[in-house]
């Protein structure tokens, strides 16, 4: 395992090695069809990021040291400070990040890598659902007691995000792959895309292989957050888990 602290503060990031491998996932080109994907090796986040690692980026905190003024990072943009408290009141340290666009998280990494010298990124559609599987060469789709086990989704979430890691993780140790909160990604197109479920989603639809797409209903409302390429004012589902090449 490798851990990451982020300088200046008190957040660390617990990292796993994947070795990497071949994966088929959906052929963004042929509609049902699959498409083989070799995936480098990386190391990716035990759980999903949380608020502790996000706050020093959003409202440029502590007050001292390279997570205010990282050298070298004249490129990163901070987001836009929020109104009202992004955690919803749910849960602050220890539970994962919320309500943010593919954009924040993207630029999120960019900050990471400059206060740590490390290269962080959010992952692709297949680097993502290869972690999933851990080792499986089928989808991962648990149903009962065994989503119960390893998933945060509606049936169980109370209608809220739960702190990160307390369920069970998955054969490489990683936790909330499926539920809590969705994971953004780059599908093969590039395109932005939110991966495993979340929450707030029945169980049918909690499993590797799901994807949800950005909609104008996830920034329908505007509770002061405000309406921005940062925030989603009604992506309480959407998070984010980094990886480091």
């Amino acid at each position: 395992m490798l851990v990451v602290e982020i300088p200046g503060t008190t957040a660390r990031l617990e990292m796993v090695r994947v070795a990497g491998g071949t994966i088929k996932v959906p052929n963004p080109k042929k509609a049902g069809a699959l498409i083989a994907v070799r995936v480098k090796p990386f190391w990716i986040a035990r759980t999903e990021t949380c608020w502790e690692a996000y706050d020093p980026f959003v409202y440029g905190l502590p007050p001292s040291g390279k997570a205010k003024d990282p050298t070298g990072a004249d490129a990163v943009a901070r987001p836009s400070k929020p109104y009202i408290p992004p955690d919803l009141g749910w849960g602050h340290n220890g539970f994962p990040v919320i309500n943010v666009t593919h954009h924040a998280g993207t630029q999120h990494c960019a900050w990471l890598s400059a206060v740590t010298g490390r290269r962080f990124r959010l992952p692709s559609v297949a680097e993502w659902e290869f972690a999933c599987r851990a080792g499986s060469a089928q989808p991962v789709k648990p149903t009962g007691p065994a989503l119960d086990a390893v998933a945060w989704f509606e049936a169980n979430s109370a209608g809220q995000t739960h702190a990160a890691g307390k369920k069970k993780p998955n054969a490489w140790g990683l936790f909330d792959m499926l539920g809590n909160a969705g994971e953004w990604a780059s599908d093969l197109s590039g395109k932005p895309v939110l991966c495993g479920g979340s929450w707030s989603d029945g169980a049918r639809y909690v499993h590797s292989g799901a994807r949800a797409y950005q909609t104008s209903d996830w920034n329908a409302s505007d509770p002061q957050m405000p309406k921005s390429k940062w925030w989603l004012s009604d992506g309480s589902f959407a998070g984010f888990r980094v990886i480091c090449e």
